[in-house]
């Protein structure tokens, strides 16, 4: 297990907006991590009805985040990429909100593509085994 310590510098997430907890595992095309926060009632993303399912979005954006700096800091580049989610595809929602008292989040990532432009995962967002949103997502780097 990776805790945030480990991970949260080469992403350009901060702070409350650094939604992952830990990552459980990951290799070269996939990673599972987690979140607890989603319950807070200080959630950067969270309305006065609670977290709506559509976020975990953002959730899966994140995990591709971390995905990348992770098989970047294994090929031996520490920088810093920024990137631009840009194309949310196939996005199914099982729930509305998700509920906050059922657990943490497990964030699922699959890389499909990758090259130096960009790249384009599937992702998934779990509480207690049942699939709560799943889809695609595209990011493209920005030269910094």
């Amino acid at each position: 297990m990776l805790d945030r310590t480990d991970w949260a510098r080469l992403i350009p997430h901060a702070g409350q907006m650094c939604l992952l907890d830990a990552v459980l595992a990951w290799d070269a095309t996939t990673i599972h991590a987690i979140s607890e926060g989603h319950a807070a009632a200080a959630h950067p993303l969270r309305s006065t009805h609670g977290l709506h399912a559509l976020h975990l979005s953002e959730y899966g954006a994140q995990a591709m985040a971390v995905h990348g700096a992770l098989s970047a800091r294994a090929r031996g580049d520490t920088a810093v990429r920024q990137g631009r989610l840009v194309s949310l595809r196939d996005v199914v929602l099982a729930v509305e909100y998700v509920d906050p008292q059922g657990g943490r989040l497990d964030i699922h990532a699959e890389q499909l593509f990758a090259d130096e432009a960009g790249a384009q995962y599937a992702f998934r967002a779990e509480q207690a085994g049942r699939v709560l949103a799943s889809g695609r997502a595209a990011v493209i780097y920005v030269a910094g």
